[in-house]
């Protein structure tokens, strides 16, 4: 609840918690399932793969939420009822330590951090009852906290303002005794001391100088962009609050609102800044031939407003004199649109009270680098407030009707809001019915048409438009790594595959330097560790970028096409060699790519989960353009992740035009391995009479090779076949086909294999209720498996031989061989055979009289369940409420 949005990642809470503690995550793992237990998942969603943990609080429900509330409320009030929001904040703190009662030292920050929230709010109310004149409240107010924390500089200026009727004697010796103390004033106290004193005055008839207000007319409401806003109200005011300039850098991809949260910050600024606001538009990535403002130009417009500096001339000299006449005043400047740092840094105050805020599709890292800068960057709506874009002028009957509709525009923009305002300008009144609204979709859909639909010149609102003058600025490597990226298949890619896309461009490309340029572009987008297009820039380019002026586009993008897959297939199969170490694949060496080798389970499955939705669409590429080796070759890399995250479905539709290319390009052993996978789908899947046929055709297809890889091929296929029969019910084929393996896999001298077929036929045995040959059997299995360092094999052998000790009435050795092979499985992230063997390990622990470790398995099973799409996970919970 500390936390912004009541959202933190479970390793801040783990920190916070319990910072040296070796089983941490597992502590905040069943912190959280008991809250959301108690609670309900309403309150506690699951937060999936992302690692937060969310509070969903009803509102008003807690005392830190209602007090931060009221002060965001009261950033945009004037100072009356801002004085009146703030009191009310403030009640909610009952002057007691905040967050007392918790003691570990991760609390301590956040007391800290809670401390400076209150007094912010404090200073907030002494402000505003100074400009409201509430004179008695603050003299009062201000002697008690200045008897409670004199050192305080911002108590201290309060406390001289309210009582400027100090003798002069008392005042001076306050103000020698608390800089003596303290050191010297910052900015505001300066002032105040200067007021109090008389220094600060005009000579009678004095004019002043007109205050500049150059903010243009009022933009339309920046819809989400709430917190931001008052993210960053608060962070200027507190640089101004501390005698510093505050300069606020917003950037973005073109279209994403940064000029109309500017616009809005300034106004909620304004007030603080009482020598008035400059404005320039600086017209960095202007459409047409309107070109970039000079800063020379804008020099002689801000100096023009502040006397006595309109003489000067040079463009240096008139940096100098902006730095000169803003020293002493407090001025806000809003700089729109810049195309770089050498525009925006002659433009920029020096040190004091005044703030800066610059909006830019450029990140300025060169002004990042030398000056202190409040950088936000924006992005894309979220999904609710896309559709209040869409739907501000809609009735609510026409927003139920044609709720999907909606949803899909959404979709389809992006999230961009002005692709979203270009779309909601369509169907305004007049413009195009609500009826026509799939007829829009079904439009949009269309890649090619998309960036047609959302160009309206005549109302200046065009996504292309804004793109292109996004990319004609970029240098010629940029333009075509941003062309490649288009050409990728997306959603992501890494570094690696990034850098792999140079390899194209020939030897000395800077890939890495054309990356950054992107990157600081905003027409790239950066996730984590990972590099991404937002839809509509990978629609702009791929049509109006070329990567080459001379007619060589189709054969960059053959290549560019190529590396991609190849790097996705040698980085897939790294991963997949050492998930199954025993299956191999006609793949050949890398040529030309980075290969990112896993050496344990744990680390391949991890970079396939990072990469699992861009190997998915590197497989429809290679389908779409009909490229048999990745077709069926990345396809099979892939299906080992498949089957231990339960992705059954994407295996099947995958393996099927595997198969398809197999046919066309493979051997007969390849042609029969990819038949074994589609039937471990089906199989997994419980189509045991699917999987039977895919079987019997791996036998035939092995049968044609009479090669040491041929009978390696028939004992595998005769071996998942006999495991598939046994499922059927038919014992006698089964124990005929798993015999058949034993004897081929002993001829070729396949020891994994062996230990497979022996704890098949003690499985079989086990059926049968000859348990003692089962024990053998499996006995035999662990021997030969032990020899090879075959994990996921041990962990099979250890699951059926802890099934036989039960059968024999040993539990104490079925208990020890279901716990090493749980942990087996769980080492090799197979979460569906550890989701099985733990189920049964925790009846067992039942029986037992082990309730509290059964519970555990349990809550386990519970977790895996839930990673693997949550079926199955009602019943789990409810075993467990027996055992509570």
């Amino acid at each position: 609840m500390t936390s912004p949005d009541c959202r933190c990642t479970r390793k801040e809470i783990a920190e916070v918690l319990w910072k040296d503690d070796g089983n941490a995550d597992g502590r905040v793992n069943r912190a959280v399932a008991d809250l959301r237990k108690r609670l309900g998942p309403k309150v506690v969603p699951h937060g999936g793969k992302s690692g937060y943990c969310t509070l969903r609080l009803p509102e008003g429900s807690v005392d830190l939420l209602r007090f931060r509330d009221r002060v965001a409320r009261s950033a945009g009030l004037g100072p009356p009822e801002r004085f009146e929001q703030l009191g009310a904040a403030l009640e909610e703190w009952d002057g007691d330590e905040p967050l007392r009662g918790l003691p570990e030292s991760g609390f301590q920050l956040r007391r800290e951090a809670l401390r400076a929230e209150l007094m912010a709010a404090v200073y907030a109310r002494l402000d505003a009852a100074w400009r409201s004149r509430k004179e008695k409240w603050l003299r009062e107010e201000t002697k008690k906290w200045f008897d409670r924390a004199p050192e305080l500089p911002q108590i201290f200026r309060f406390y001289l303002l309210a009582h400027n009727d100090l003798p002069e004697r008392l005042r001076e010796r306050l103000i020698e005794e608390w800089t003596r103390d303290n050191g010297k004033p910052d900015g505001d106290l300066k002032s105040a001391i200067d007021l109090v004193r008389g220094v600060v005055h005009r000579p009678s008839g004095t004019l002043l100088p007109p205050v500049p207000h150059q903010l243009p007319g009022s933009r339309r409401k920046p819809i989400g962009q709430d917190e931001l806003i008052r993210g960053l109200v608060e962070a200027v005011c507190e640089e101004q609050d501390a005698g510093n300039l505050a300069m606020v850098l917003i950037s973005g991809m073109a279209g994403v609102g940064k000029s109309t949260v500017a616009d809005h910050l300034a106004r909620r600024l304004q007030e603080r800044f009482p020598d008035g606001v400059l404005h320039a538009e600086l017209n960095g990535f202007a459409d047409g031939d309107t070109r970039p403002a000079e800063p020379d130009e804008v020099l002689d417009r801000f100096l023009a407003t502040l006397p006595p500096y309109t003489t000067v001339t040079g463009p240096e000299s008139k940096s100098n004199a902006l730095r000169s006449a803003l020293a002493h005043r407090s001025v806000l400047i809003v700089l729109d649109d810049a195309l770089n740092a050498q525009q925006v840094l002659p433009l920029l105050p020096g040190d004091g009270t005044c703030a800066v805020i610059i909006t830019s599709r450029n990140d300025l890292l060169r002004l990042q680098s030398e000056r202190k800068v409040l950088f936000r960057k924006m992005e894309p709506l979220q999904e609710a407030d896309a559709l209040e874009v869409l739907q501000e002028k809609v009735s609510a009957k026409d927003r139920v009707i044609y709720d999907q509709s909606f949803r899909d525009l959404v979709r389809l923009c992006g999230r961009l809001p002005l692709a979203l305002t270009v779309v909601a300008r369509l169907l305004e009144v007049g413009a195009r019915p609500l009826r026509t609204i799939p007829a829009l979709v079904r439009e949009m859909e269309r890649e090619r048409e998309r960036l047609d639909t959302l160009h309206l010149p005549e109302h200046e609102l065009s996504v292309r438009a804004a793109l292109n003058c996004s990319v004609r600025v970029l240098g010629e490597e940029a333009r075509l790594l941003l062309w490649q990226l288009a050409v990728h298949p997306g959603p992501t890619a890494s570094w690696e595959a990034v850098m792999d896309l140079g390899r194209v461009a020939g030897e000395g490309a800077r890939t890495d330097r054309a990356l950054v340029e992107l990157v600081a572009a905003n027409l790239v987008e950066l996730q984590g560790d990972r590099y991404g297009l937002h839809d509509l820039v990978r629609a702009f380019a791929r049509q109006h970028v070329q990567p080459s002026s001379d007619g060589e586009t189709a054969e960059i993008e053959r290549a560019t096409v190529r590396q991609v897959l190849e790097h996705q297939l040698h980085n897939v199969r790294a991963c997949d060699q050492v998930l199954d170490r025993e299956r191999t694949l006609p793949i050949g060496e890398p040529d030309g790519v980075t290969v990112t080798g896993p050496t344990e389970p744990g680390q391949a499955m991890a970079f396939l989960d990072a990469e699992y939705a861009t190997v998915q669409r590197g497989i429809r590429l290679a389908i779409g353009q009909g490229i048999g080796r990745y077709e069926w070759l990345l396809s099979m890399a892939l299906v080992t992740y498949q089957w231990h995250r339960r992705l059954l479905d994407d295996a099947m539709k995958n393996l099927r035009y595997a198969a398809d290319a197999a046919d066309s390009v493979a051997a007969p052993v390849d042609c029969a391995m990819v038949h074994r996978m589609l039937a471990g789908t089906q199989w997994r899947l419980g189509k045991y009479d699917a999987a039977v046929g895919h079987l019997r055709r791996a036998v035939r297809l092995s049968e044609e090779d009479h090669s040491e890889e041929g009978r390696l091929s028939l004992a595998r296929s005769l071996h998942r076949l006999g495991l598939t029969l046994r499922k059927q019910g038919d014992r006698t084929g089964a124990e005929e086909a798993l015999c058949q393996a034993l004897e081929l896999y002993r001829e070729v001298s396949d020891p994994v294999g062996e230990a497979a077929a022996l704890n098949a036929l003690g499985a079989l045995h086990h059926d049968r209720g000859d348990h003692e040959q089962a024990r053998r059997l499996c006995a035999d299995a662990l021997d030969a498996v032990e020899s090879t360092g075959e994990r996921s094999g041990l962990a099979d052998v250890l699951f059926t031989l802890a099934k036989v000790h039960l059968a024999r009435c040993r539990r104490d050795e079925a208990v020890s061989l279901y716990r090493r092979a749980c942990d087996i499985y769980r080492e090799q992230e197979d979460r569906p055979n550890e989701d099985k063997a733990r189920l049964l390990f925790a009846d067992v622990l039942v029986s037992a009289g082990e309730t509290e470790e059964a519970v555990e398995e349990l809550e386990r099973v519970i977790v895996l369940r839930e990673l693997m799409g949550g079926e199955g996970v009602r019943e789990v919970r409810e075993l467990l409420e027996g055992l509570r």
